[in-house]
């Protein structure tokens, strides 16, 4: 606290009860503002000018969830209403700007100046980080440059001793993966709450014996006006009140000021449970690399290398025997999709806007192609052409040597993060625009456009990698129907909403089995028929809860995916059954790189790169 400041319990509680008691200062709280929702725009604008007519406030801060979903202009129409703010404000994102973000989070970074903060104001610490998910549905997650940056916040302090406040969107709880972590951090240093967003209610809890304040949306809801928070800090306590707008100010909570670290002590932190590695010894990791940096895109793999792409924008080739860094090529931008490997070239789609071409041996640039936009699409390969989607609305066919277009498709009506299907001379994708297209693979033009006619951009198939086995077309979405549709007219054959399954499918390398996992432990295995679904087998393996969009991937009879709680599962394709299960970290798995039966390669948000290997032949 700010040397200076020494005012006892009892005379604040006095002064507070014949109400002449001044707060150090007072900030306001706006949280899930969801601009492009049905009235968030109106609603911040009610807030902003609310609290511009006060005359008491030092700062506010954002606490997340500024868009519905950063496509459009959502974002921009936030900053446009924050910046009429007569008070320094300091913002970080939520998951509806970083899940669903056309930009792949650089719209933000762009508009905002940055997704975290530090800063001190009168004697107390307020750091503000966000917790994703990036680009994929899990739960949320500090990324490890978000940890390394709180670390040292917290280490620059000249006084150890000094209150903080940590700022953040979700909870300090299970709904964030490694929140764990987060705890350990904190416990040495004298942090008084963790303020937070997301649940749209006013709420004191506590993490581990750190106290938690959840504040209410700037969204009216089921009210005729929005409102917000107006938080004062005293010596000894935090004063939170709701101001609804037009109405008087409510309190609704205090939190005590006071140095808990001895009562932490006290409290044990639940750690992951990893114990399901014992129950299979058969299997182990052959390496294992920490990238320091987020990863939210699959290995890919060739007979020689391992290559893997993060958040930090670093593309890295590691020797596939023992994990040794080949070598390591910087791009300008974050990278979140998939690379793509034919012969000696690989391809990269960067949020700097720009198709890389790298020799795969050496990491030497060979051509980079420019687009319009941050490219999150997965690249696929066919002969001597790349396809791949963009966020400018464009779909390309680029060749593989040069870079130059082939051909553009202009009219979609979302952005692309998918792996397209190349099947039956057709390109087939999904959009964050409720579409899946079938374009003619020689000249981009239009074959069919498929929409199954629920509302809302949230439910649409672009997600998942569309899979094929001769006319059928099989896809997944978070509509929870898997659909059966007619891949040369992309007309539907059939809809089942039996499983709840979301955004993750695969297929057998023959084609005569595809594969889905649902939402809770259940994977299914069916048979292409074009009347109705035929099954398999369907079986449970017991993982839990699970909206990792980490595809099942067949490879010599084994079946093998990822789930968002950093478990590698695998099961005998033929029958489903659960062969072995592994785990390796606590962030979300993305799709694996099985290498031979044996060998798989995961990468997950931890920052990990592992092979796994089952010792045992024939398993």
């Amino acid at each position: 606290m700010k040397k200076g400041v020494k005012v006892s319990a009892g005379i604040v509680l006095a002064l507070l009860l014949i109400g002449r008691a001044e707060p150090l200062f007072r900030f306001g709280w706006f949280t899930d503002l969801h601009v492009g929702g049905a009235t968030g725009a109106e609603d911040l604008q009610a807030a902003v000018a609310d609290i511009n007519n006060r005359e008491d406030i030092d700062f506010v801060i954002i606490t997340g969830d500024i868009s519905e979903l950063d496509v459009s202009d959502y974002l921009q129409q936030a900053h446009d209403r924050l910046r009429q703010l007569n008070y320094p404000w300091y913002i970080m994102p939520g998951n509806h700007d970083t899940k669903w973000s056309q930009s792949g989070a650089t719209r933000f970074e762009r508009l905002f100046g940055a997704d975290r903060f530090d800063f001190e104001y009168r004697g107390f610490r307020f750091i503000g980080i966000h917790q994703g998910p990036m680009l994929r549905m899990g739960d949320g997650f500090l990324a490890p440059e978000d940890v390394q940056f709180v670390r040292e916040a917290l280490m620059r302090m000249p006084d150890p001793d000094q209150p903080v406040f940590l700022v953040q969107h979700y909870p300090l709880d299970a709904s964030v993966s490694n929140w764990f972590e987060m705890i350990e951090i904190l416990r040495p240093y004298n942090v008084q709450a963790v303020l937070h967003g997301h649940g749209h209610a006013n709420r004191l809890t506590t993490f581990a014996g750190i106290p938690g304040v959840m504040s209410r949306s700037t969204l009216r809801a089921r009210e005729s006006q929005g409102g917000y928070t107006v938080a004062e800090v005293y010596p000894d306590s935090v004063v939170f009140f709701e101001l609804r707008i037009g109405q008087e100010p409510q309190r609704w909570g205090v939190s005590a000021i006071r140095d808990r670290r001895t009562e932490w002590r006290a409290i044990a932190v639940p750690q992951p449970d990893f114990s399901i590695n014992s129950r299979y010894p058969a299997v182990s990791e052959s390496w294992r690399v920490q990238t320091g940096s987020l990863i939210a895109a699959a290995p890919v793999v060739d007979d020689q290398r391992v290559y893997v792409v993060n958040s930090a924008g670093i593309v890295e080739a590691f020797s596939i025997d023992a994990g040794r860094s080949l070598w390591r090529y910087q791009t300008g931008g974050s990278l979140y999709a998939t690379p793509a490997i034919s012969g000696n070239r690989l391809i990269v789609a960067s949020t700097d806007s720009s198709i890389y071409c790298l020799d795969a041996q050496t990491g030497m640039l060979l051509w980079k192609h420019r687009t319009g936009a941050p490219v999150l699409g997965v690249p696929a390969i066919s002969g001597k052409r790349i396809f791949i989607g963009g966020s400018d609305g464009v779909f390309r066919a680029l060749n593989l040597k040069s870079g130059r277009p082939d051909w553009y498709y202009h009219a979609i009506g979302g952005y692309v993060e998918t792996k397209p299907l190349l099947t039956k001379d057709l390109v087939i994708f999904g959009a964050w625009d409720n579409s899946l297209y079938g374009l003619n693979r020689k000249n981009g033009h239009l074959i069919w456009r498929w929409q199954d006619g629920t509302p809302g951009i949230l439910y649409s198939p672009a997600a998942v990698w569309p899979v094929a086995s001769g006319e059928h077309l099989f896809i997944v979405a978070p509509d929870r129907y898997m659909t059966c549709l007619h891949a040369l007219t992309g007309k539907t054959v059939w809809r089942s909403k039996r499983h709840k399954v979301r955004e993750t499918i695969g297929i057998a390398t023959d084609g005569a089995t595809i594969f889905a996992r649902t939402m809770q432990d259940t994977v299914i295995a069916l048979i292409p028929d074009d009347r109705e679904p035929v099954y398999r087998w369907i079986k449970s393996a017991g993982y839990g809860y699970d909206i990792d969009p980490s595809m099942p991937i067949e490879k010599e009879g084994g079946l093998f995916f990822g789930t968002k709680d950093g478990y590698v599962y695998a099961l005998d394709a033929g029958n489903g059954d659960l062969c072995w299960a592994y785990r390796i970290g606590v962030g979300l798995v993305n799709t694996v790189a099985p290498i031979d039966r044996r060998r798989i390669v995961a990468t997950s948000m931890d920052g990990y790169v592992v092979c796994l290997e089952h010792h045992q032949a024939g398993w």
